[in-house]
């Protein structure tokens, strides 16, 4: 190959090798960005978790600090679901059997995404139901402050029909958030309580 032509590719590849290295320090530099502005979390998972405030199950008004200091189930439902609640909290309360001693440092917060219907007597009546976790607290509050703390969870809800007979669709991901209130995994509706114990534990574990 001439040599002139030997100086052009060499200068070709060159080129190309600086165009790469300036795309991965861009790409990299808007991921680091992306992580300080808050939008994902250094794992690559988006963010859940933020502020919130709401009334439990004794007409006390709390925000996201009552996560703060143990780790936590979080978990959005109502307590006319006729099926999904009901059974993810009798797999909760299954869980928190099989953590045995490592269950004191757990709690579970039930969030009603059907205010209307759902008052604090109601969600301590539903929560005190045989066969539900010990000590679940239950969060309830106005339209707009049940609103702000799904959209903080990225949990979906929907009303679906009208008068007395309505439900709510919604999404049956459990939030596993750490002592320091943020976000470390979620539990599958359905992984059954041997692989939601193995989740929180392994989590536990990693601090």
């Amino acid at each position: 190959m001439p040599r002139r032509s030997i100086l052009l590719f060499a200068g070709a590849c060159i080129a190309i090798a600086a165009a790469l290295a300036i795309v991965t320090v861009v790409v990299v530099g808007g991921r680091d960005r992306a992580a300080s502005d808050g939008q994902v979390a250094a794992s690559g998972q988006p963010l859940v978790g933020g502020d919130f405030t709401l009334v439990n199950q004794d007409g006390r008004t709390v925000d996201q600090t009552l996560l703060n200091g143990k780790w936590s189930l979080v978990f959005f439902g109502f307590t006319y679901c006729p099926e999904f609640c009901p059974t993810t909290l009798a797999e909760l309360a299954a869980v928190q059997q099989q953590l045995g001693d490592k269950a004191k440092d757990l709690q579970i917060v039930f969030i009603s995404i059907d205010p209307q219907r759902d008052t604090p007597r109601q969600l301590k009546d539903y929560l005190s139901s045989d066969g539900f976790p010990k000590g679940t607290i239950g969060l309830t509050g106005t339209p707009e402050q049940v609103a702000q703390a799904a959209k903080a969870y990225r949990a979906f809800y929907q009303k679906v029909g009208e008068g007395e007979t309505y439900t709510m669709n919604h999404n049956l991901t459990v939030y596993l958030m750490g002592p320091d209130g943020r976000f470390r995994a979620a539990v599958a509706y359905g992984l059954g309580p041997d692989k939601s114990t193995r989740i929180i534990e392994g989590a536990m574990a990693r601090g």
